[in-house]
């Protein structure tokens, strides 16, 4: 089987090839400069190169706050960009799976969103990624996988695990958010969930699956996991609300995914939040991103996919 992923350049895009690689998979990785997944003819040429008959869509406009103020251009990436590839997949006799994201919902619930809870975002990022859910769906409905996940870090790229590792270092006291609760998320469990479910994906896999970390946490709870794990002290980390860092976007109260379908599909549920980040701590201070700004600081704290 010939694999193709889109937005190879981005965190989950690189760990999803990485991953298909250590499995021997036929895996062709496109970062944006290779596929513009909003320009049909950039489509058409990866599809007529590689002839995929799996495509991995992990391209997408991510930038929540900017959303507020071009969700036009967010729209494009996100909305039109998996309707142009759910069609050449169409054309190509290829199966789909498109990654999403928790925004879709509200974030006022208390217990976790179930795959076939209503989606009802209220941020512009949100409304484009629900509208390219929708794109893939109505294209290819017995041929595709949605895929939300939420909470990113890893180890390519800024994520606010890197961003409390660069500032343990650099402060005596931290201030992190408590009042918004979700599953922080390794990128390589989900590139290990995507490789698991791509087979399967039109032939008894459709739908809508939900790739977190099992377990639920706030920000502040994995700002003080990450100092315990790294012999640090967590009380050095203190509580605020989300009032203190305030963005264009409004952030989730709570993102807590539920994870039903994955036993459906005769396959493991997701581990623990914690098992994860204790095995991808080691893997992250190995490599360097640079110190982290002020700003970088308050934008790591919602990774988005």
């Amino acid at each position: 089987m010939r694999w193709l992923i889109t937005g190879a350049g981005g965190m989950l895009g690189h760990d999803t090839v990485e991953e298909l690689a250590r499995r021997g998979e036929d895996v062709t990785g496109l970062d944006r400069g290779a596929l513009d997944v909003t320009r049909p003819e950039s489509v058409a040429r990866a599809f007529a190169a590689h002839r995929p008959d799996l495509v991995v869509n992990c391209a997408a406009y991510t930038a929540v706050d900017d959303a507020e103020t071009d969700e036009a251009r967010a729209l494009l990436v996100n909305g039109e960009g998996p309707r142009l590839l759910a069609a050449a997949c169409a054309g190509h006799g290829a199966r789909l799976v498109h990654v999403s994201t928790d925004y879709v919902f509200d974030g006022e619930a208390r217990t976790p969103y179930r795959e076939d809870r209503p989606p009802s975002p209220r941020t512009a990022y949100g409304r484009t990624k629900l509208a390219g859910e929708r794109a893939v769906r109505a294209v290819l409905p017995d041929a595709s996988v949605i895929v939300r996940t939420a909470w990113l870090y890893g180890v390519h790229g800024r994520s606010f695990v890197r961003a409390m590792l660069d500032l343990e270092a650099r402060r005596d006291t931290l201030d992190v958010v408590d009042d918004q609760r979700g599953q922080p998320t390794w990128s390589a469990d989900v590139a290990v969930r995507v490789a698991d479910l791509g087979p399967g994906v039109g032939r008894g896999a459709t739908g809508v699956f939900h790739a977190t970390a099992a377990g639920e946490a706030t920000w502040y709870d994995l700002a003080r996991e990450v100092f315990r794990s790294i012999g640090a002290d967590p009380d050095r980390v203190r509580p605020t609300t989300g009032d203190a860092f305030p963005r264009p976007a409004p952030r989730p109260a709570y993102s807590v995914l539920a994870h039903g379908r994955w036993r459906e599909a005769g396959l493991s549920p997701p581990r623990d939040w914690r098992a994860a980040l204790h095995e991808a701590l080691p893997l992250i201070r190995e490599t360097s991103c640079g110190p982290v700004s002020p700003e970088e600081f308050e934008e790591s704290l919602r990774e988005t996919p």
